[in-house]
């Protein structure tokens, strides 16, 4: 846990330090769980790649011919013990990962926003693989600390990471509950794809307000409603097949709640329907996808009979 160190003195790291350390010991038990992640990270952390990119769509990390077949062929069993893929593309020592999610679209639409990520201290929240902390990485930050509870997702960011040897990257089994332990930490916080899992979403806003710098920077990118008015959705059980939904803005309402969580220049900077094009089935995700949430006969509707998603792109800004 080498991140407290860069963080200023308004960090609580007592406090965070003793949940990493029960994180830690929770995570690290010999139970089939923990292993099934855990055991592929340790194969692959064994593999250093010498060349690295992360200006492009694809994370790069190693190429063809740093390995031999055989070497290859292990490193493209022990990725496929993390499926489903959600973030990507990757390409590790020339093994594309197509991944559920085109997730160079949302980084493409967020980057002409950005304020500069060199030497900044950033929080990406539910980063899962890691996949835009690579993106980050290529803007020269001074450090970007991952909030990941999921251990699969926790062990395919730090297998990636072992390989890539980004030392200002690094990832913890931390949640969005966490972040009140780190108050006016961050220059520059990344809410992708979680604020429609919060059980009260104003009071998450103030949780990052809170974490902010003064003059620091919030990119929020959320499932929303289409439609102008500042109202949500309380789906009954699912919305779009995933349980765990409990509020589904429109663009005017998330606006609404970032400023009654204090937060001023509040640009709503790109809002599109969701399509297939977005989200779907891959070799490497299984699963069902974005198709298979929407009603057969009105793909207007999901299969809830809810209006289908759109995506919205925010940023918001702490007063300095």
């Amino acid at each position: 846990m080498n991140y407290l160190s860069k963080l200023p003195d308004s960090a609580r790291a007592g406090d965070i330090e003793q949940i990493h350390t029960r994180r830690q010991t929770w995570v690290n038990q010999q139970k089939k769980g923990f292993l099934r992640y855990r055991n592929p990270y340790k194969q692959l952390s064994t593999f250093k790649a010498e060349q690295i990119d992360f200006s492009g769509d694809k994370v790069t990390i190693g190429h063809h011919d740093e390995v031999d077949d055989a070497s290859r062929q292990i490193i493209s069993e022990n990725l496929k013990a993390f499926m489903p893929w959600r973030k990507g593309p990757f390409s590790v020592f020339g093994i594309d990962i197509d991944a559920e999610w085109r997730s160079e679209r949302k980084w493409n639409r967020v980057t002409p926003v950005l304020p500069d990520l060199e030497g900044k201290i950033i929080a990406d929240i539910g980063c899962n693989n890691g996949y835009y902390m690579f993106r980050m990485s290529h803007q020269r930050p001074e450090f970007v600390l991952g909030f990941e509870p999921s251990v699969q997702h926790y062990f395919c960011f730090k297998a990636l990471n072992a390989m890539a040897q980004r030392p200002e990257l690094e990832i913890d089994l931390l949640g969005i509950e966490h972040l009140h332990l780190f108050e006016t930490c961050f220059d520059i916080v990344f809410l992708m794809g979680i604020i429609y899992h919060r059980p009260s979403p104003v009071d998450t806003l103030r949780d990052i307000f809170l974490a902010l710098q003064p003059g620091g920077t919030l990119i929020v990118e959320s499932q929303a409603l289409p439609g102008d008015g500042p109202f949500a959705l309380f789906p009954d059980k699912t919305y779009a097949k995933v349980p765990g939904t409990y509020f589904v803005p429109t663009a005017h309402c998330l606006r609404n709640w970032l400023q009654k969580a204090g937060f001023i220049d509040i640009d709503i900077f790109c809002t599109h329907p969701m399509n297939e094009k977005e989200q779907r089935r891959t070799d490497w995700m299984h699963f069902e996808s974005f198709t298979d949430f929407l009603d057969p006969d009105d793909p207007q509707m999901t299969v809830e009979g809810y209006p289908a998603p759109c995506r919205v792109y925010i940023s918001a800004r702490k007063k300095g």
